[in-house]
């Protein structure tokens, strides 16, 4: 996967002054571009369509300095169809318009090209199993959520608080297939998971395809297909969240798996009373790399 990502910067850097096709691209790297653009976020810690416009900025901005023709000629080159969607998007990296840079020589905010390397950090083993599933469904009470990565997401404590006990109760007698008990769903998230971007949550449980489900409740078809489920234990949920970014910087980029579509849960197995410290799974959807 490194190699990968860093074939696709090369490629970014071909085609700056275009269009980028990362369909075409994550196609010519034998990969998918749902999980190119999920690895090449978690990695770089920016989106993709990100990277590109701060690269075509920084490289417009060399143009803009130098006094390499008039702007319209200068936003042309670099794929823009008028100065005012230049201008936009320059000072949207730049903080300045390309009048101003070319005036006062900046300010200007670069973007170096990437390279991704691959490092050894640690001896600690991720306890990891893959899992081969039948369909089935999660069913629960779901809502629209901004995506947070660390510490504690208030508006998904909102929503799990605001649901009475014996709610909690119900959905747990419904559960009747892996993984069991109540789960924390995340299902719609955005392929390049920027944080803030809406995803839905749904606070509930598994069951069988022919379970019979109450009609107050959403749910989410979960196809067939496999898991990488990641087991962890320690301060909740900062342990979780730091399993879950090193699945990508450390346990995707080493094994033959690759992410796909579909819904991640979390399943508590254990938990001090007041939440502080947790054992959990984290169960990702992928597919053979």
């Amino acid at each position: 996967m490194i190699a990968a990502l860093n074939q696709l910067v090369d490629q970014v850097e071909e085609h700056l002054t275009e269009e980028f096709d990362v369909t075409a691209a994550a196609r010519a790297l034998g990969t998918t571009e749902y999980h190119l653009r999920r690895m090449f976020s978690s990695l770089a810690g920016m989106p993709l369509s990100e990277y590109v416009r701060r690269r075509r900025m920084t490289v417009a901005a060399a143009d803009v300095v130098r006094g390499e023709g008039d702007l319209l000629s200068i936003a042309v080159r670099h794929g823009y169809g008028s100065t005012e969607a230049f201008g936009r998007a320059f000072r949207a990296v730049h903080g300045a318009s390309p009048g101003e840079v070319r005036r006062h020589g900046g300010p200007l905010r670069t973007q170096p090209q990437l390279r991704f390397r691959l490092t050894v950090e640690g001896s600690t083993p991720m306890n990891t199993r893959i899992v081969d599933r039948p369909a089935f469904r999660l069913v629960g009470h779901a809502a629209r959520v901004p995506l947070i990565h660390q510490g504690v997401n208030p508006h998904i404590q909102r929503h799990i608080t605001g649901l009475p006990a014996e709610e909690h109760l119900r959905l747990k007698a419904l559960s009747d297939t892996e993984p069991g008990g109540l789960l924390q769903v995340s299902d719609d998230v955005d392929a390049e998971a920027t944080e803030g971007s809406e995803l839905t949550y749904l606070h509930g449980v598994a069951v069988s395809r022919d379970t019979p489900v109450p009609d107050d409740l959403d749910a989410i078809e979960v196809p067939a297909g496999q898991w990488a489920v990641f087991h962890t234990s320690g301060p909740h949920p900062q342990a979780l969240q730091t399993t879950w970014a090193a699945t990508a910087t450390e346990w995707f980029p080493s094994n033959p798996w690759r992410l796909r579509p579909g819904p991640s849960m979390v399943a508590i197995l254990d938990r001090a009373a007041d939440f502080s410290t947790a054992t959990c799974e984290l169960w990702l959807p992928v597919e053979p790399a």
